[in-house]
């Protein structure tokens, strides 16, 4: 599995809204300048973010987006799911039926997977953010935070 552009933006964009209070909406502006994102590119994956029910946008002067959940309900498998992200890690594949070792390789590659998809779904943006603050905080970094 290789995170794109897509899933990498979608990520840090939902790790910026995580810092925002929950009653206060971050505009697309806001966030791309905060992350170093191309705001248009941005608009279109927090549509397809809130399409997904994972944030939701607020209309009006002050509005903006903000986080549709808390950010421990909200698990990576779900970001790059949202944004059309594949976990698969290879194409179908199905095996012969006369080649045991076809079988087994087709059986390791199908359990590694499953547990990838696990491992996707248990990790949630809370998880993230704790990651990122401690790592920043280990490199002696003030409160900015740019994934």
């Amino acid at each position: 599995m290789k995170l794109t552009t897509r899933g990498h933006y979608s990520v840090k964009a939902l790790l910026d809204l995580s810092l925002q209070p929950r009653s206060r909406p971050a505009s697309v502006k806001a966030i791309a300048q905060r992350q170093d994102l191309p705001a248009p590119y941005l608009e279109k994956l927090l549509i397809e973010l809130r399409k997904a029910g994972l944030v939701e946008s607020v209309r009006g002067a002050q509005g903006g987006y903000r986080l549709a959940r808390s950010p421990a309900q909200i698990s990576l498998g779900q970001i790059l799911e949202a944004v059309g992200e594949t976990i698969d890690p290879l194409p179908r594949h199905e095996p012969e039926a006369e080649q045991a070792e076809d079988w087994v390789t087709f059986t390791l590659w199908y359990r590694l997977h499953q547990k990838m998809k696990e491992a996707l779904y248990s990790i949630t943006l809370e998880d993230l953010y704790y990651d990122a603050r401690s790592w920043q905080a280990v490199q002696g970094e003030a409160n900015s935070f740019v994934v």
